[in-house]
């Protein structure tokens, strides 16, 4: 006789980019409650440690695809689905806010097509955190009336009639996963002639013990600092409200080639996922 399982309840919970303090107190109450986290690489272990029920079970389902050693989609809402049905309350924990350049379409598809209950809880996205401990507001009078997300880790996401629009909005652009393709960027903007004013802000780690800030004029840039690695997760901003952070700029930079986020290696995949594998194939 088949098993019968009652189905338990999926939390999909952003975590903020990188500060523990900048964790929603909702957030936190569902942490508390949890019986399996599943967390994303950019999540501060300090939320992990201090926030997480000492019974709930963490599984770590980072994503690192740069570096070729990420834990597959398809496997997470497999995780997901599974502890579901045991009756679990899982918390899909996630950097950032959960709607913004993340897999949450899967998730919640995972979680209607298995009739598993779900809540949504947002947390603030790594563009307002940066902007925020770096002194640049997003939109400023005289400066920017409104802003654009974009993401630009490979070449076929923006298209050419794009990058001029670009070039010549009054926009503030905010690039995510996109400082491993900062080199393609500033050519794209700057061979259509974006506006000298407009400046380039890389921040490193954002709102993290670990922030560093690198202002640079796009075209000083593609000549001087062509191939600069920057480490991850790294924010792009670009507009005139780069400017400014001179004036505004609150936080003292860390000078530390330190990783706040731990890289992902194939060690750390298989101590910490060894019950993930054995559930899916």
């Amino acid at each position: 006789m088949s098993k019968q399982f009652k189905n338990g309840k999926l939390v999909i919970a952003g975590a903020g980019p990188g500060d523990p303090e900048l964790l929603t107190v909702k957030a936190m109450r569902y942490l508390s409650e949890a019986d399996v986290v599943l967390t994303d690489r950019l999540v501060s272990d300090e939320i992990l440690k201090k926030y997480v029920s000492k019974k709930a079970e963490i599984v770590f389902v980072g994503k690192q695809c740069s570096k070729g050693l990420s834990t597959p989609q398809q496997t997470i809402n497999e995780l997901i689905i599974h502890y579901c049905l045991l009756g679990k309350t899982v918390v899909r924990l996630k950097g950032g806010d959960i709607s913004i350049f993340s897999n949450i379409l899967d998730e919640l598809e995972a979680a209607v097509n298995n009739h598993i209950p779900y809540e949504i809880i947002p947390g603030i996205t790594a563009a307002a955190g940066a902007a925020a401990c770096t002194g640049i507001p997003l939109t400023a009078r005289g400066y920017a009336t409104s802003v654009r997300f974009l993401t630009y880790y490979k070449s076929d996401v923006v298209s050419e009639s794009y990058w001029k629009e670009l070039a010549a909005s009054d926009d503030t652009l905010v690039l995510y996963m996109s400082s491993e393709t900062l080199d393609t960027v500033i050519e794209k903007l700057t061979a259509y002639n974006i506006h000298e004013d407009k400046l380039l802000a890389v921040i490193e780690q954002a709102t993290t013990p670990l922030q560093h800030v690198f202002i640079h004029n796009l075209y000083d840039y593609k000549n001087k600092h062509k191939g600069k690695k920057y480490i991850s997760p790294s924010l792009v901003i670009i507009g005139k409200v780069v400017a400014l952070h001179e004036q505004f700029a609150w936080l003292t930079d860390s000078f530390k080639q330190a990783h706040y986020f731990k890289p992902i290696t194939q060690q750390t995949l298989l101590l910490n996922n060894p019950e993930s594998l054995q559930h899916v194939s």
